[in-house]
C-alpha cells in the first residue's frame, strides 16, 4: 500500500502533508489553473476530507520504477456518487511533486466543485497561515 493511501485511510493529515514536496503542484478536477505549493495542496486535501463522504480507495496502480501511482477511489459529495483517481508523481526524494485528480460523472464533479467552492476561503486562510508559520 502506498504511504499516501495509508495516511489518507488513517485520516492522518500530518502524515499526508509530510509526503508532499515543497514545490508540489496540485491539479484539480474542477479548476483550470493548477495550485502550486505544499501549504496550498495540504489545505486543499484537508478540505477534500471535509466534503467527501464515504471516501475509500478501491485500487492502486503503480509503475515498476515506483515514481508514478494511480489511486482509484469512490466517494459521495452532497448525495452524488463520485468515482475518481489520484495520480501521484514522486520526486527523487520520494515526495509527491505532482498531484492530479480526475473525477466522474459530471454530476459528481459539479457537486464537488460546488462543495469545494464553499470551502475556498477556509482553504486560502489555512494555506496562508501555514506558509507564514
Amino acid at each position: 500500500m502506498h504511504p499516501f493511501r495509508a495516511a489518507v485511510e488513517a485520516d492522518d493529515h500530518d502524515a499526508i502533508e509530510a509526503l508532499l514536496a515543497e514545490d508540489v503542484v496540485f491539479t484539480s478536477p474542477v479548476a483550470f489553473k493548477p495550485y502550486p505549493g505544499k501549504a496550498m495542496t495540504a489545505a486543499i486535501l484537508r478540505a477534500v476530507g471535509r466534503v467527501f463522504e464515504d471516501f475509500h480507495y478501491v485500487r492502486e496502480i503503480n509503475d515498476p520504477e515506483g515514481r508514478d501511482h494511480a489511486l482509484v477511489f469512490k466517494a459521495t459529495v452532497d448525495g452524488r456518487e463520485v468515482h475518481g483517481c489520484d495520480f501521484l508523481h514522486l520526486d527523487e526524494d520520494g515526495l509527491i511533486d505532482e498531484f492530479t485528480v480526475m473525477v466522474r460523472p459530471l454530476s459528481g464533479a459539479q457537486a464537488l466543485a460546488t462543495a469545494m467552492g464553499a470551502q475556498f476561503e477556509r482553504i486560502a486562510a489555512e494555506a496562508l497561515g501555514a506558509s507564514e508559520a
